[in-house]
């Protein structure tokens, strides 16, 4: 077995560096049945500072391992300015770093790459390591520690099974478990939740709205303003920019469809919102990471033609003065059930996947086992002291 000394891990500066860096990760997973590969064009532009507005609160350094010459794993160490300013207790704050975008060909690389991740953390002053965030906590965090057996749905990981030993072997103990649930959709709801969700129609001072779309701009503040909000004080909550606003509708727009995005209003203000995205997954997975010779025009017809026997809500959020109420379960659940209907009935869709939700979050877990949706997939964000 190569010993310790022939892993060298260097930073990425240049072109042929991230190339290297976006490679490895198709290579270490091909075999993988239930990886679902990124378009390459989409992780280089997250690794560009012109285009991601993560930039612009944020320094990151991705970083390569070789052994003998050869690319055998990669990682990412970086610093969320906005999360320093987070109070500590809710999982951020001063001293706290990440690292993410971990692939590595056996326990010893990875080793080498937590510890150059590490290091140069600590170079930037910081005292505490948690991840993997990939890149953000809004893009894909946390490892995949169950649900290894089916690919994951748009927006979200998968992850090689041995990484949490390795990890664990470094150090690093559990931060938080954030879940998410498969959603039975065909056959509807309980009678009780199917008589809340009409006595909430009955209430004139409810209206469950969909998006509009030729108002997206206007819509999009509306719903990442309640975000901003209702998601404050969770564990792991970072405020979203004005510019990553823009820049995450822009990238959300082709994916969202009118009838599946949903804003609760009372007394006629904006309070609640429910987004769900067809899964993209299914059609990117057999393009491999490229839109040539003709993924491109798959992608473009799918697009276009949305059927989707998947959806995921990868977002939900109330303002605060109704958290935890009857009135924002009760919306939750007209919002769900609307969009239900919509997706079993004009997309044949089948399957629903809710979540991430953290494991202690007990307004949402709630809501999960009243509609009877069942844990499908685990995901544990580390950390460790510097």
């Amino acid at each position: 077995m190569a010993d310790q000394q022939q892993i060298s891990v260097t930073p990425v500066h240049d072109k042929a560096g991230l190339k290297a860096f976006i490679e490895i990760a198709y290579e270490l997973n091909a075999h993988d049945p239930n990886w679902v590969a990124p378009l390459r064009a989409e992780v280089r532009e997250m690794f560009n500072p012109a285009k991601n507005p993560f930039y612009g609160h944020a320094t990151v350094q991705p970083m390569i391992a070789r052994r003998g010459g050869k690319v055998v794993g990669r990682i990412s160490a970086h610093i969320d300015h906005l999360a320093l300013t987070q109070p500590a207790s809710q999982g951020m704050g001063p001293g706290t770093g990440n690292f993410g975008m971990f692939e590595a060909a056996d326990a010893q690389v990875a080793h080498a790459l937590l510890a150059a991740a590490e290091q140069w953390l600590r170079d930037q002053g910081m005292t505490r390591a948690l991840g993997p965030l990939s890149l953000s906590i809004w893009d894909e965090p946390g490892l995949l520690t169950a649900g290894f057996d089916s690919p994951p749905m748009v927006m979200m990981g998968h992850h090689n099974r041995a990484y949490r030993g390795w990890i664990e072997a470094a150090g690093y103990t559990v931060a938080k478990k954030l879940l998410t649930y498969e959603l039975p959709i065909v056959e509807g709801f309980s009678p009780l939740i199917q008589r809340i969700v009409a006595t909430g129609h009955r209430n004139e001072r409810i209206r469950i709205r969909k998006v509009d779309k030729s108002r997206f701009d206007e819509e999009s503040a509306i719903i990442l303003e309640i975000l901003n909000e209702a998601w404050g004080k969770n564990w792991g909550f970072v405020p979203i920019t004005d510019a990553e606003i823009a820049y995450i509708g822009k990238k959300l727009r082709p994916l969202v469809r009118e009838d599946l995005i949903m804003i609760a209003e009372y007394d006629g203000r904006p309070v609640a919102f429910l987004m769900t995205l067809p899964d993209i997954n299914a059609v990117i997975a057999p393009l491999k990471g490229s839109l040539l010779p003709f993924g491109w025009a798959k992608l473009l017809w799918w697009l276009r033609h949305t059927r989707s026997p998947s959806v995921r809500v990868p977002l939900m959020g109330v303002r605060t003065e109704l958290q935890n109420s009857r009135l924002a379960a009760q919306m939750a659940f007209m919002m769900i059930e609307t969009v239900r209907i919509e997706v079993v009935g004009r997309y044949g869709g089948v399957r629903g996947e809710l979540g991430w939700v953290l494991d202690d979050n007990q307004g949402m877990v709630a809501i999960a086992d009243a509609i009877n949706s069942k844990v499908n997939r685990e995901y544990l964000i580390y950390e460790k002291p510097l």
